[in-house]
Order: structure tokens, then sequence, then C-alpha cells
């Protein structure tokens, strides 16, 4: 298409789109790209134009755009079944889903709960956690704990358990507020610190507020191993086993936020894994769906399950939407479990991850860089940016360059990072490498 069918296409948009999670007197300055088509890691705009795909589109694909095998299932499923309701109905993409997601927990957590996006699931587990409590007499836990930077969506429910102080000031008034506690992140070591340290103290600081308001507290809510919406933060894994341990110990729920660390991001296909612990509900969304469909799910163990399980509809888990557990989303992430088994993605992506780490070396000895850090296939590190005013400006300046050098990045704050689907060719992974540091160097100069 010419430049100006492209740039009718962008102002139709404008227009009449009014985008997510954005300013849009900033689209005035910052390019809008409409997108024609997707290929493996490379979206493409209407004059042909490519743009390496390095944060999955938000975090959500995994395999690539247009994958083939995705797009067979999908269209399979289009001529069988498109979606019934789930009250009262069942259908096979939800079960066999289910059953082999329970299966990949070794039926710790063997139940599903079926939403449609990330924060949903998180209300659906703040809800599931206090009615459990009450329908076990315990009506006192009505309180929620987050951690300091914590992000877990964007609904009323969600934004309660989120510490982002662009969210809390626009709706606080509306929001139940949760105890915020100190964050495990591995780059608030002081001197002679290690993550391991930091990770205790921050524990430390939760066990004070378990004992403050013990029999008040319903559950706590995290990201494991890596928050990622305030700049990828990482913590140790030793977080995660004394949480488990203090949630024990305080009959307190435990709530995995696994919505973008989840599906393999971190190196195991639960982040939870890598700390041989498992969680009292886990949430799901993002790269299930191979980041296809609109589709997030609640796991919960079989205690929380029969808490429920009454004749009293009152004691029944009241909640629902009308895409409940949707066939096609449901038959998408089959088709992504299929090929994290066929393909060996997680062996798979331990060499991509080390490639990732070599191809990135050099940025440890740059002066202008801190906080070089990776987790399985997350990578990211931290621009020292001296002038208050290019700070605040450094995400939209490094967006716009990265278009120029065909590179899909939005660097959150001063923190850069990558998230690329996981069937990066290494030649891929070289010039993503490359390119990335040349960015860095046209906007930090």
């Amino acid at each position: 298409m010419n430049f100006n069918t492209q740039n009718e296409w962008v102002a139709r948009s404008l227009q009449h789109v009014w985008h997510p999670c954005t300013q849009m007197q900033h689209h005035e300055t910052v390019p809008l790209i409409p997108v024609s088509h997707g290929r493996g890691a490379w979206l493409y705009d209407m004059d042909g134009k490519r743009y390496l795909d390095a944060i999955s589109s938000w975090w959500v694909n995994l395999f690539g755009h247009a994958n083939p095998r995705i797009n067979a299932a999908l269209k399979d499923q289009l001529d069988q079944l498109e979606h019934a309701m789930l009250a009262g109905f069942t259908h096979t993409p939800v079960i066999e889903l289910s059953e082999k997601l329970a299966a990949l927990t070794s039926h710790q957590l063997g139940h599903c709960f079926y939403a449609s996006d990330g924060a949903s699931a998180v209300e659906i587990a703040l809800k599931m956690s206090f009615h459990s409590w009450r329908n076990r007499g315990q009506t006192d836990k009505q309180e929620f704990i987050c951690i300091q930077g914590s992000y877990h969506g964007e609904t009323v429910g969600a934004l309660a358990v989120t510490d982002v102080s662009l969210f809390r000031e626009a709706y606080g008034p509306m929001l139940q507020r949760a105890h915020v506690v100190a964050s495990p992140d591995a780059r608030l070591a002081q001197a002679g610190e290690t993550a391991a340290d930091v990770a205790l103290r921050a524990a430390a600081d939760l066990e004070r507020v378990l004992q403050q308001r013990e029999g008040k507290i319903a559950a706590v809510i995290i990201e494991p191993l890596v928050q990622c919406a305030t700049g990828m933060a990482m913590h140790d894994p030793v977080y995660l086993r004394r949480l488990r341990e203090l949630c024990d110990q305080y009959q307190v729920h435990l709530i995995a936020d696994e919505i973008a660390v989840g599906c393999g991001r971190t190196g195991t296909f639960f982040a939870c894994e890598s700390a041989q612990i498992w969680p009292d509900f886990l949430c799901l969304s993002k790269g299930i769906s191979g980041g296809y469909l609109p589709l997030s799910l609640v796991m919960t163990t079989d205690a929380v399950y029969q808490s429920f399980y009454d004749a009293d509809v009152r004691r029944g888990f009241l909640h629902s939407h009308s895409y409940t557990g949707n066939p096609l989303a449901c038959r998408a992430a089959l088709a992504t479990l299929a090929i994290f088994a066929e393909d060996d993605v997680l062996v798979q992506n331990r060499r991509k991850a080390q490639m990732f780490a070599d191809a990135f070396a050099p940025l440890r000895d740059n002066p202008r860089v801190q906080h070089v850090r990776q987790q399985g296939m997350i990578f990211a590190f931290d621009a020292i940016v001296d002038d208050a005013e290019k700070a605040t400006t450094f995400s939209r300046r490094f967006f716009s360059a990265a278009l120029q050098q065909e590179l899909l990045m939005r660097p959150i704050g001063r923190s850069v990072y990558l998230m690329p689907p996981y069937m990066l060719s290494d030649d891929e992974i070289a010039l993503l490498a490359q390119k990335t540091m040349k960015v860095f160097e046209e906007v930090m100069a």
C-alpha cells in the first residue's frame, strides 16, 4: 500500500480508537504503526516495513505470529464449536486444557476457573480467597498484601493490590487499600548484600505485617521471580520459599500472578517451580493461548475447591462471564501446550537464554548501564540518565528510535527489556542484540 493509504489508516484509528494505556496526545509526535500482517517474530506495516516483535506484543506471543500449528487447530475448531455457555454445559477443549494444566502441577492445583484477561483472573483469585475463608467461618480474613511496585491489572479489585502511583493517584478513592510490603527486588541490594539477602530482608517485612494483622489477612499476591511492570524487577527464589512458609504459618493464601511470567518465560513452565513451591492460587493469561485469543484462568487446590462444594448456592463461587472457557481460546491454548511438548521448548529456551546473555555481555562494561539482569527468556538493563527531563522522555525516545531500526520495544521508564517470542532464530537473536545496543547508544548520545 502507498504512504497516503497508510496515513489514512492512522488518521482513522486516531479518530475513533482509544488506544490502551496511552496518552493519546502523544501520538501527535510518536508514530502509530498500522499493522498489516505478522509472520514469525515480525510484524509488517501497510507499507511493508517490518518490525521485530521484541516484546511479544505485550508479552503474549510465544511461538510467532500466524503460527501454522495454532492456525490449523483454530481452523479445525471453527468447524466444530465456536462457543457454548460453561454453566450447565462443558466441551472437549476446556476439559482437555484443564486436565493438562493440572498434570503440569502434578495435580497440586487440580481445579481451573476460566476468564478472559489477566486482571479478571486476579479478581477471581482475590474473590475466591475471600469467599473461601468466609465459607470456612473465618469472616475476619478480608485484607490482602501486595509487594511494593507490584502490578496485577487495572480492574478495581486488581488495582487494589497494585502499587503503581500513576494508578493509585487516578483511582485511589475507588479502591480497598491493600497492605504494601517491601519488594525483594535485587536492585535494592545495599553494599555487601546479595540478592538472597534482599529477599530475606523483604520477607522479614512481610512477616511483620502478618504478625500485626494476624487473623485479618486473606492472601498475599506476588509475581514470582519477576515484577514485570515495575521495570522487570527480579528476585531470588528464596523469597518465594520463605513466602510459602509464612503463608502456611499464618494461615494465609498465596496467590501467584503468573500472567506474564508463566508459560516458560522464567525458565520453567510455571515460575513457582524454580522455588519448588506451589501457591494456593495460580493466575495464567497472556502466553497461555499463544497470543491468539483472550483467555485467562485461575488454578487452585482441592482444599479451596471443597470449601465451596455445598448444596447451598450462596456457598458456591459466584462469578461468571459470558465467554468463560471459550472453546476457540482453549483450543489455541491446547495447541500452544502441544508445541511446548513436541519441540522440547523449555530445553531450547535455556540455550537461547544463554545466547542472549552472551550477545549482551558488552553492556556489563558500559558506564551508562546498571543492573543488567536476566531470568530465563526475560532480559533487562537500566539506563543511567542524569538529566531529569531526558529521564522522563527516555522510554518514548527509545521506542521511536527502535522503530527506525525495525524493532518493537517499549522500555518501562529507564528499564530496557526484551521478552521476545521463543521461536527466534540464532540470527534473529544476534540481530536483536546488535540493534538494541545501537538504539541505546543513539538515544543516550
